[in-house]
């Protein structure tokens, strides 16, 4: 068979669901996560009310395979094996003493299935659900009979009891969702009035699915890409997860999440890249794990967070390396600094301040009495005119007032006194002061540092380049996200500005750092 263009399969997904959904009102998400674990092959959980349209969500989604056949069962504690896999066939039992169920038009025969108040059910059913959903087989009598389940479909109005051994299953359902009733009053009203009969099979028979193209999708997404940004944002939301469990206060109520989970987690993103008609799993593609990772629904919001921390501070960023590669640039222009300046200390007299405002006369008082001089009137002598000047006493009297300069030498006051000029030098202190004496490196060095930038640059220009050619492409399609809500696109673009402002920024650093041992001394 013809594989499917990539424009192709986008198109004819979102054509799918929107037949799926024509009539619905608000179960666009929920319909979307039921038809991508379909196509993933896996099973979702729907938690909600009486009457918030789970059965229906089943009903209509057979509709999007050919030949669909549909499996739909009301548990209840008095539930029986035979009521869910099929009656024993009394023929095979007599005739060849083999234990077997009929099970055409039962669950083992289905393409759909959909186990509502599936928590009620008895062990003997879940056990032999586990094997369905684990393998895709049905332990009929002493055979394996391998089943051809697209889509399982559970729900109920409360999640599993905590009492109840019901862990295993619950652990099986990849994606979980809770449905409410229609929020939007325009919406309400638009159900309520709206007269089309909704469990109408209403999809043209070119948009619906088939058994070998599914099968093929099957192999092709095995084959999609997993991206160094999203394996790392898996990373660190199993870090993540791990460190909220270590935390006292969570001991009661942990993110339980294993390995079989996290696996079924990436085949579900692949699906969803792959309906978009890309080749590669994307950050945007991220948030459907906000679906799969929480075991009660208060944990919801908490996995949400990690996802978008992990994506808003990490994703390309970890993905291009981007803090190994500043500390490399901040290791480069430390060598650099080394080799090219010297560090000197030299001693020097400055002027030393009394009494925070004056600068004190080194003076006998055999001349005036004013010993002290105002460092503002003193920093607005010139050294050419004489001015009016004020001295004080150690007591910040005013004793004087005579006509005076800048002296001839630093840190001096010249005065006119009685006829007479004298000069007098200002009380200092010896600071140190250090200076950086720059150094022409050698020129081997200079080659080596020279290899060194012609690295980095390279190595950073292919990063943005990568960001520029694929960038634009990857991120065509994650506003309209089939699967996803589209305001999560704020969050995967503000991390790849932030990535590309890195880089153009470490470009003009490694400018600076060449500059730098490359200028003349």
């Amino acid at each position: 068979m013809t594989a499917n263009p990539p424009s192709n399969l986008r198109q004819r997904t979102e054509q799918l669901l929107r037949a799926l959904t024509d009539g619905l009102y608000e179960r666009d998400r929920a319909m979307g996560l039921s038809l991508l674990t379909a196509v993933a092959g896996e099973s979702i959980f729907l938690l909600g009310p009486p009457g918030v349209g789970k059965s229906l969500i089943a009903r209509r989604l057979k509709y999007a395979f050919r030949d669909g056949v549909s499996f739909e069962y009301l548990m209840s504690k008095f539930s029986t094996p035979d009521e869910v896999f099929g009656p024993i066939s009394i023929k095979k039992l007599r005739d060849e003493d083999k234990y077997e169920r009929l099970t055409d038009r039962y669950l083992p025969g289905a393409n759909i299935v959909f186990l509502d108040e599936i928590w009620k059910a008895g062990p003997a059913i879940q056990n032999a659900l586990l094997t369905i959903l684990n393998e895709k087989i049905y332990r009929n009598g002493d055979q394996d009979m391998k089943v051809d389940i697209r889509g399982i479909i559970t729900a109920s109005n409360e999640l599993p009891p905590r009492s109840a051994n019901l862990a295993p299953i619950w652990d099986r359902f990849l994606v979980r969702l809770e449905l409410g009733r229609i929020s939007e009053y325009q919406n309400f009203v638009k159900m309520v009035v709206d007269t089309r009969d909704v469990y109408e099979d209403n999809i043209p028979d070119s948009t619906k699915l088939s058994e070998a193209e599914l099968d093929e999708w099957s192999d092709r997404i095995d084959g999609i890409d997993v991206p160094a940004e999203v394996l790392n944002t898996l990373q660190l939301l199993l870090f993540k997860v791990e460190r909220y469990n270590e935390q006292p206060n969570n001991a009661p109520h942990p993110i339980l999440i294993y390995d079989r989970r996290w696996k079924k987690a990436v085949r579900l993103l692949r699906a969803a890249a792959f309906l978009h008609g890309r080749t590669a799993v994307n950050l945007m593609d991220c948030f459907l794990l906000e679906h799969c990772l929480w075991n009660a629904p208060e944990q919801r919001e908490i996995i949400r967070e990690m996802i978008v921390d992990a994506v808003r501070k990490h994703g390309y960023s970890v993905a291009v390396n981007l803090s190994a590669l500043k500390t490399e640039v901040r290791e480069f222009e430390e060598d650099v600094r080394e080799e090219t300046r010297i560090q000197h200390t030299r001693e020097e007299a400055q002027l030393l301040p009394v009494k925070e405002s004056y600068y004190e006369l080194e003076k006998d008082l055999s001349q005036f009495r004013g010993v002290l001089v105002s460092i503002d009137q003193f920093r607005g002598l010139s050294n050419q005119e004489f001015t009016s000047v004020n001295f004080y006493d150690e007591d910040l009297n005013l004793v004087n007032r005579i006509r005076g300069r800048k002296g001839p030498r630093e840190h001096t006051i010249e005065v006119n006194f009685n006829g007479t000029d004298t000069t007098f030098r200002l009380k200092t202190q010896l600071t140190e002061r250090r200076e950086v004496i720059r150094k022409q490196p050698h020129r081997l060095l200079r080659e080596f540092w020279d290899e060194r930038t012609a690295q980095l640059e390279s190595y950073v220009k292919k990063q943005l380049d990568a960001i520029e050619a694929n960038g634009p492409d990857e991120l065509s399609d994650i506003d309209d996200h089939l699967f996803v809500d589209g305001a999560y696109a704020k969050v995967v673009r503000a991390n790849l500005d932030e990535v590309r402002e890195a880089l153009q920024s470490l470009l003009l650093r490694l400018e600076k750092i060449q500059f730098e041992y490359g200028a003349e001394v």
